[in-house]
């Protein structure tokens, strides 16, 4: 039951290229950055990367993006990121753009062992109705489109069908974790988490301070170790490296 690895690098040492994963994090909030770095470190390309974002102020996913190892995202958010643009507009990268909600649901009803579910998000778009360029030529065409999803009407209201995800992977980062793969997120930080470590097949958690089994509230465990292969536990110095995106003050 002890779920533990020593180091980051062995943690993903089979993710082969090629692979797909699913990555926790909004923004730069609850990103596994030392598990990216460890990806990074070991060369591995042609990812396929299911995310929120790719990363921002080149960090996160931002990191193996800028050294060409993604060549698919599906995310709902491109944001300030203009190595994502610039490769995707390119026709560097192929992009599935999907509605936030949707891809929050997607994830968690692919860990459910859901594999689709009907929602009105998209209806009467290209997200539905196909079209949407997934890859440009780079020439300002598209080298390739969305296909149209079924839509379904029920007690009147028109639905689009959504396929769930699984990934082989799954990187997240946690505040707190035990050694069975219990996890708890602080605040924010939870976002997409707790959905990518549902969706991952082997689910492999960074998290700031490990305890041991029973340490946590069964009632307070947002992602419990069923859904957890492998936990990495931090250097105080990784755990406190948490960079600020926007910074503001007040007056």
């Amino acid at each position: 039951m002890d779920k533990v690895v020593a180091t980051a690098g062995e943690a993903v040492a089979d993710v082969p290229d090629g692979a797909s994963l699913a990555v926790g994090g909004f923004g730069l909030s609850g990103v596994p950055n030392v598990l990216i770095g460890a990806l990074y470190e070991r060369g591995v390309g042609g990812l396929s990367v299911v995310s929120n974002n790719c990363g921002a102020m080149e960090t996160g996913l931002a990191v193996l993006l800028a050294a060409g190892r993604i060549t698919r995202v599906t995310g709902s958010y491109i944001g300030g990121n203009k190595e994502f643009a610039r490769q995707y507009l390119g026709g560097e990268l192929e992009l599935e753009l999907i509605p936030q909600g949707t891809l929050a649901e997607r994830l968690r009803a692919g860990g459910a062992g859901i594999p689709a579910f009907y929602t009105p998000a998209g209806v009467g778009t290209q997200v539905a109705e196909g079209g949407l360029p997934w890859r440009y030529d780079g020439q300002g065409g598209v080298a390739l489109a969305s296909p149209a999803k079924e839509v379904r009407e029920f007690d009147g209201t028109e639905y689009v069908l959504e396929r769930g995800i699984r990934t082989d992977f799954a990187l997240v980062r946690a505040a707190r974790g035990d050694r069975h793969g219990n996890l708890v997120f602080n605040k924010s930080t939870r976002n997409f988490n707790p959905l990518a470590a549902m969706a991952g097949k082997v689910t492999i958690a960074e998290v700031e301070e490990l305890v041991e089994p029973g340490e946590i509230d069964p009632d307070a465990v947002h992602v419990p170790g069923i859904f957890v292969q492998r936990v990495v536990a931090l250097a105080p110095e990784q755990a406190a490296d948490k960079k600020i995106e926007q910074r503001t003050v007040s007056s």
